[in-house]
């Protein structure tokens, strides 16, 4: 993730995103630097409107609150994680059940 922050702070910058820039970045923020990634990424950024892709990742309507957004999710999220654990206990009690019928 540093290596694309790395990118977005050059960009902000008016720097070029080249392999130079992006590993004086990581270099100074204290990143130990892989030189495959910072090519790999210099090279998927090559054609890429980065302006255009934060503007689509922007976009949030208006009238959604965040907040609420994220309680929903949570509630989602805990709901889900009940009944996986509920089938998870029925799939015990069925094992448990199995090795009963094996032992008399």
């Amino acid at each position: 993730m540093e290596y694309v922050y790395a990118a977005l702070l050059l960009h902000a910058a008016g720097k070029e995103i080249n392999e130079e820039n992006v590993k004086a970045v990581l270099e100074a923020a204290g990143v130990e630097v892989d030189e495959a990634r910072v090519k790999a990424l210099v090279a998927a950024l090559e054609d890429v409107n980065i302006d255009e892709a934060i503007s689509k990742a922007a976009i949030v309507p208006a009238a959604t609150p965040v907040p609420a957004a994220t309680e929903e999710v949570k509630e989602e999220e805990a709901k889900e994680e009940e009944k996986e654990e509920e089938e998870e206990e029925a799939k015990e009690e069925e094992a448990v059940e199995g090795l009963g019928a094996l032992f008399g």
